[in-house]
């Protein structure tokens, strides 16, 4: 039987670093019950980002009501929302001196609002602690709720508004079988025209079986609705039941991505292997 293993390249390495700051992060997180994508998505980051004393929070529980073959985050029915998490994510803000905080959820097609007043009220309780704390929120799609979800976001503002298309719609059938990638872009479109003055971003992942033609209409399609941050990296297998790896991305191109984006017009760009929706978030400006 012939192996779907594709053997892992050289430049797909990262170290693992751990000291204080690296501790203080993980006791705080795990002591305050609260729970990020770092550790859920297996990220290659963790260590890194720890170390600084950065985290991306995820928010509304580990159990998702979609179950994405590419991700490793549980699938299942969640538990209602926690009314006491916004407070005790001001708490770790406050503890760890954070200035820039990423937020995101599993999805949660079960609530009438897709969370997003859960994504609401974390930014209000930390702007009471930080009145000068900087936000990105990676959304899920809010499926047949776009504009209402869109309506309970605003009094929060200003923030990063973010949402994954993770891939190419050709591969959507296969990846993201809970999503639609039209879904998806209008939901960026809405929060475009909706806010003019906010970042809008989005995440892809190379590596699936995309082919460079398919990658280079969604940046088209992108720059079309006006989404103007862009992140590329590599897709690693999570999990031995995550969908396989079809081809390592070399360097080189990832540094080509980066160019064709910026001559498109994307004026944030992280292309490399291990870039992550939040890797470098914080950075006002990158390519």
């Amino acid at each position: 039987m012939k192996s779907d293993h594709v053997p892992f390249p050289p430049w797909i390495r990262k170290g693992l670093s751990t000291g204080v700051q690296y501790h203080k992060t993980e006791d705080l997180l795990g002591r305050m019950e609260i729970d990020t994508i770092c550790r859920q998505a297996n990220c290659p980051n963790q260590s890194e980002c720890w170390t600084k004393g950065t985290a991306t929070v995820l928010i509304l529980g580990t159990l998702c009501t979609r179950n994405c073959p590419f991700c490793s985050v549980s699938h299942g029915i969640p538990e209602h929302p926690d009314s006491d998490e916004p407070r005790r994510i001001a708490e770790l803000s406050r503890e760890l001196g954070l200035q820039y905080l990423v937020i995101t959820s599993v999805d949660r097609d079960d609530l009438p609002d897709g969370g997003a007043s859960q994504f609401r009220d974390v930014v209000a309780a930390c702007r009471k602690t930080n009145p000068s704390m900087r936000f990105e929120l990676l959304v899920p799609d809010f499926r047949n709720i776009q504009e209402e979800a869109l309506e309970i976001l605003d009094p929060v503002r200003p923030f990063i508004f973010g949402h994954n298309l993770e891939t190419v719609p050709e591969l959507y059938a296969v990846a993201r079988p809970g999503g639609e990638y039209a879904r998806s872009l209008r939901l960026l479109s809405m929060a475009r025209k909706r806010w003019p003055e906010i970042p809008i971003k989005t995440s892809l992942m190379l590596g699936l079986g995309e082919t460079e033609d398919q990658v280079r209409q969604v940046l088209i399609d992108l720059r079309t609705i006006g989404c103007d941050r862009l992140c590329l990296g590599q897709y690693l297998k999570p999990t031995k039941h995550s969908l396989p790896v079809k081809k390592f991305i070399h360097p080189d191109d990832f540094a080509k991505w980066r160019d064709e984006a910026k001559a498109m017009g994307f004026n944030w760009i992280l292309s490399e292997p291990f870039a992550r929706s939040s890797y470098h978030a914080e950075e006002p400006s990158h390519f």
